[in-house]
């Protein structure tokens, strides 16, 4: 009876990360935009934004918002309003980026808004007006290197999955092991 319930609970460990592991490698991608906070350009400076997880070849239109957004430019399109917007394709991996410059006068903080044509995903990057030197791009607010690393809830998923799976095949290995001995 115990080489049964040994059998058994390595059969429930293997296909409960059968389960796991697929849904998490398939788990939908949100749009996001650069990693590591806020986005500092200087005054006048210009920097290209890039965003990721939207559809293949998908229109994604930018929107720049914020206070004396007026005299800045989304990819060479002046704007003479508090927003403006422009729009671009998304490449076959479902990445765009688009060039921000902020205009002279810049002050605060700036949001750029992406949003998917068809799938209607949206993603957001804050840009501070500072003194980076121009076009600071993905820097912390302190002017360090770039934050890197991931903490998706995907990569956590994988992992407990890839824990279950070596678990099952451990209980499956000792299992024959007993069984080998018995005979």
């Amino acid at each position: 009876m115990t080489k049964f319930r040994m059998k058994i609970a390595a059969a429930f460990a293997a296909a409960l990360a059968l389960v796991l592991v697929p849904a998490a490698a398939n788990a939908e991608y949100t749009p996001g935009g650069p990693a590591g906070g806020a986005v500092i350009i200087a005054p006048g400076g210009s920097a290209v934004i890039p965003f990721t997880g939207f559809q293949a070849n998908e229109t994604v239109t930018f929107t720049l918002t914020g206070e004396n957004a007026a005299g800045g430019s989304l990819a060479s399109l002046a704007t003479v309003v508090n927003s403006t917007s422009t729009a671009k394709a998304a490449d076959a991996n479902g990445a765009v980026s688009v060039t921000v410059t902020l205009p002279e006068n810049a002050t605060g903080t700036y949001t750029l808004t992406a949003v998917g044509s068809e799938s209607g995903a949206s993603a957001e990057a804050l840009i501070e007006a500072g003194s980076s030197g121009g076009g600071g791009g993905d820097r912390d607010r302190d002017g360090g290197l770039p934050d890197t690393g991931s903490t998706n809830s995907s990569t956590i998923a994988l992992l407990a999955g890839a824990g279950l799976l070596a678990a099952g095949l451990g209980v499956a290995g000792v299992a024959v092991r007993r069984q080998r001995l018995q005979s």
